[in-house]
């Protein structure tokens, strides 16, 4: 009778931790966004409250598992992207998407500052109607209340795909931070992240 308890209770128990983790999936989204080079945009996205995950890839091409180098030949189709998974209880796609308007510049095409080719542009791969009716209305404010001298060009457009980049291009920023790119490009717009969402910093740990 003993034994048969304990199993009940261990079978009780590996129920309750399922219901829980499945609990805590429903309130995770996943976005994939292209401002750039990745390795800038997963840097900030590193640092957003309720981000869980940010993942350096390529999406919206038809060339499967390219590497980084053909990418950047601006031959596959492929964007530069992150793949950003949050959780909806400590932010929501309203404020991902904000900081993300705010630290690249969505009104030119296929460049950011030096880095020119369509694997740079400015693009939102939405998941559900959601994702794509909440993209296109801030992009319609933003115009509206001419946030930026240029009308914004950032492409919205459904997610098909995604290939994530090889190791040496996850969490680059963190192991790079001396070297002339980071320093020049990715650091002020760290400092321009930071300054406008200082609230909604993460901890340093």
């Amino acid at each position: 009778m003993k034994k048969s308890f304990l199993i009940i209770l261990f079978l009780s128990l590996c129920m309750t931790g399922q219901n829980n983790s499945q609990k805590s999936n429903l309130n995770l989204e996943t976005i994939t966004l292209g401002g750039g080079c990745y390795w800038c945009i997963e840097a900030i996205f590193e640092n957003l409250v309720g981000v869980k995950t940010v993942v350096s890839g390529f999406s919206g091409g038809k060339i499967a598992n390219p590497s980084y180098e053909a990418v950047c030949t601006g031959k596959t189709g492929h964007a530069e992207v992150v793949q950003i998974t949050f959780d909806k209880n400590a932010t929501n796609l309203d404020e991902i998407l904000k900081v993300f308007f705010t630290v690249h510049d969505p009104t030119t095409l296929n460049r950011q500052g030096a880095d020119v080719g369509t694997q740079y542009r400015s693009v939102i791969f939405y998941k559900n109607e959601e994702q794509r009716k909440t993209a296109q209305e801030i992009i319609n404010d933003l115009n509206k209340s001419k946030a930026y001298n240029n009308p914004i060009v950032t492409i919205v457009e459904p997610f098909k795909n995604f290939y994530e980049a090889e190791d040496n291009h996850q969490d680059y920023y963190e192991y790079n931070k001396n070297k002339p790119y980071c320093r020049l490009v990715i650091q002020p717009k760290m400092e321009k992240f930071e300054k406008v969402f200082k609230d909604r910093l993460k901890k340093k740990k």
